[in-house]
């Protein structure tokens, strides 16, 4: 291993991970837009001046579902957990194509980083009956009104 396979390491895991937070949020919209729920996808909500703040504010992107109360809570909670299956191809890939260089494991590491469920997504998975009787209730108060 040299300074150039570690150059080029170095740059293909940022431009990975980049590409796993489109996929990651892609596939949320996916799942999303097939179970007919409405959702907005937000890149940099807390944007600050300038290209460090943005990199330093979390979250880097986000996808808001707009539900009306009477989807299944599965449906929720499929497309928070949705993003597992983004680490198929990734393992697949490992095994069938083992390399040792440096640049195919930052890929491998940045694009199964992506395909975790962020701790906002476990707890739309885990609470995604109270969002949906929560929205109920909103939208039947608003109705009567």
């Amino acid at each position: 291993m040299n300074g150039i396979d570690l150059l080029v390491a170095g740059i293909a895991l940022p431009i990975t991970v980049l590409l796993g937070l489109v996929a990651h949020e892609w596939a949320h919209a996916l799942v999303l837009r097939l179970a007919g729920i409405d959702y907005d996808v937000v890149y940099f909500p807390d944007r600050r001046d300038g290209v460090l703040a943005a990199l330093a504010s979390c979250p880097w992107a986000a996808v808001h579902p707009r539900p009306t109360g009477d989807e299944p809570p599965w449906q929720l909670r499929t497309a928070a957990m949705i993003p597992f299956v983004l680490a198929v191809p990734a393992l697949v890939l490992a095994t069938a194509f083992p390399s040792s260089h440096p640049a195919v494991a930052a890929v491998l590491v940045g694009w199964l980083a992506c395909s975790i469920p962020s701790p906002q997504d476990f707890s739309v998975a885990f609470y995604a009956h109270r969002v949906l009787e929560e929205t109920a209730e909103s939208t039947t108060v608003v109705t009567r009104s």
